[in-house]
């Protein structure tokens, strides 16, 4: 049984719950008695990819439903992988009891269904090791179980960028999201991933936001009938290893972690299978106990040749309401602004990779049908703003972000990087249109006063870096399907975008 639907019985005597809550109770009970996610079959089904960590650092994964980690070839040596977390089924982090005890308590049957619904949790099973080895600097050839894996190159020339790529499944208050995870048209992240591929880049670049399958589709959706949903292997299989295949196999990744990937969400599985550091106990996001360690991580830097650098920032923890100064959350990011800037001063030029836009836009409607200008993400600006009003290092030249789910390109005539947000991979676009041009004075944060804008809304695809000199990007932004829908120019902070805004 969901564990919210078992507090919230445990909460009342079955006489108190109306005869619709007992149905659905029991319909939940005979749920709980299905079998765990089924783990991959056959020798040949694996995942297998390369991410790079602090300072370059390659690292080989495997994921494998075998009884043990396979060898890897390196050069013509074989050598064992190292068991990064064995297969297991954990508790489920994700259960608000609290509202459906209290709906249970008041005999409020809609407002019981309401709270299960959205608090459904099942166990998290991952019925897969997790095989990693060190690819060593220089290793010239390196496979496993026969499939060569992606090795990074010195100088990444060709960079592909990519972020939000899940599909939603979701109950909320502010109103529930089931994408039609069964339609390629709709849920495209793997026609995404081959064309990203097909561009032959050197290295891919994902800014967060892998999980999206939280809730089970709703009877009689056939857009996502049989969708496999929580936070265990099997949604993680479907929403990011499967669909991406072609992509992880092109070129190493660097992965940032986005706030799908919190403690309270996907966690477990971003660091069982994903962050590039090693999975130590109590950062393992199994306990909620441990969450002030598991929510946060230290930046981290990925050299990119010519005295340039990826700054790789965590942000999963953030919130775009703001975050009080005594706050955990605030005292963290302002350690880890301490950080970023120490790392960026080690380069005279940075690339700053998060998940959550500092200097970008979102928009939705508001209840006049007027488009209402959303800024960058409050609670890193209050973090951030406190120790430097400029909100960001001064050798940082280009912020790459996702979370708002679409493409973006922003420049500053004051000395702010410029902002791009590559949040439209796969998962359900955004539909409101950024107005072209902006109001007067309108501004992603304080102080920053944009030069020049432009977006694409309700597109999905990919972008792509190729370098042109030590400051110098051409960015491209291609559609699902590899065709050419913009392109810009960087040069230092600035930015600028032949097309301002993409039909």
């Amino acid at each position: 049984m969901p564990y919210a639907l078992a507090a919230a019985r445990a909460a009342a005597p079955p006489s108190l719950l109306p005869p619709a809550l007992l149905a659905l109770s029991a319909l939940l009970t005979g749920c709980a008695g299905l079998a765990p996610p089924a783990a991959p079959g056959g020798a040949e089904e694996f995942a297998s990819f390369v991410v790079l960590g602090p300072e370059g650092a390659a690292v080989a994964r495997v994921l494998t439903a075998a009884p043990a980690c396979p060898a890897i070839e390196l050069d013509g040596r074989t050598l064992p992988m190292t068991l990064r977390a064995p297969a297991a089924t954990l508790a489920p982090r994700r259960a608000d009891t609290k509202a459906a005890g209290s709906a249970l308590a008041k005999a409020d049957a809609t407002a019981v269904a309401k709270a299960v619904a959205k608090a459904v949790a099942k166990a998290v099973a991952f019925p897969v090791l997790s095989c990693e080895a060190a690819l060593p600097a220089g290793t010239a050839s390196a496979s496993v179980l026969g499939r060569a894996l992606p090795l990074p190159r010195g100088e990444a020339r060709r960079i592909v960028v990519i972020g939000d790529t899940g599909c939603r499944l979701k109950r909320s208050d502010d109103g529930d999201s089931y994408q039609a995870c069964n339609d390629a048209e709709q849920y495209p992240f793997a026609t995404v991933a081959a064309a990203a591929a097909a561009w032959r880049p050197e290295l891919v670049v994902h800014v967060g936001d892998y999980h999206y399958r939280e809730h089970p589709c709703p009877a009689g959706n056939a857009g996502c009938a049989g969708s496999p949903w929580g936070y265990g292997w099997d949604a993680w299989n479907a929403d990011f290893f499967a669909p991406g295949a072609a992509l992880l196999r092109a070129a190493p990744w660097v992965v940032a972690r986005g706030n799908h990937e919190s403690c309270e969400r996907a966690g477990q599985g971003w660091w069982r299978l994903l962050d590039p550091r090693p999975l130590l106990p109590g950062r393992d996001c199994n306990a909620t106990a441990d969450d002030a360690v598991g929510d946060y991580s230290e930046p981290y830097a990925v050299p990119l040749g010519q005295d340039t650098q990826l700054l790789v920032l965590d942000t999963a923890a953030t919130s775009w309401r703001g975050l009080k100064p005594d706050s955990l959350g605030y005292r963290r990011y302002q350690d880890a602004y301490r950080q970023l800037d120490a790392l960026a001063r080690r380069a005279s030029r940075n690339i700053g990779v998060n998940h959550h836009p500092l200097l970008g836009f979102g928009a939705e409607r508001g209840a006049d049908g007027a488009i209402v200008l959303r800024p960058g993400d409050a609670g890193l600006q209050q973090a951030f703003g406190a120790l430097n009003p400029l909100l960001l290092p001064e050798r940082i030249q280009t912020m790459l972000s996702g979370h708002v789910h679409l493409w973006q390109q922003v420049s500053f005539s004051s000395a702010h990087p410029s902002q791009f947000i590559a949040g439209f991979s796969g998962t359900a676009e955004d539909v409101v249109p950024l107005p072209a041009p902006l109001p007067p004075g309108a501004s992603p944060a304080p102080g920053a006063v944009v030069e020049q804008l432009s977006s694409w809304i309700d597109g999905f695809g990919f972008m792509t870096m190729e370098r042109q000199g030590a400051e110098q990007w051409l960015v491209r932004v291609h559609d699902r399907h590899g065709v050419l829908r913009n392109t810009c120019q960087i040069d230092g902070r600035r930015s600028r975008c032949a097309l301002a805004k993409v039909e």
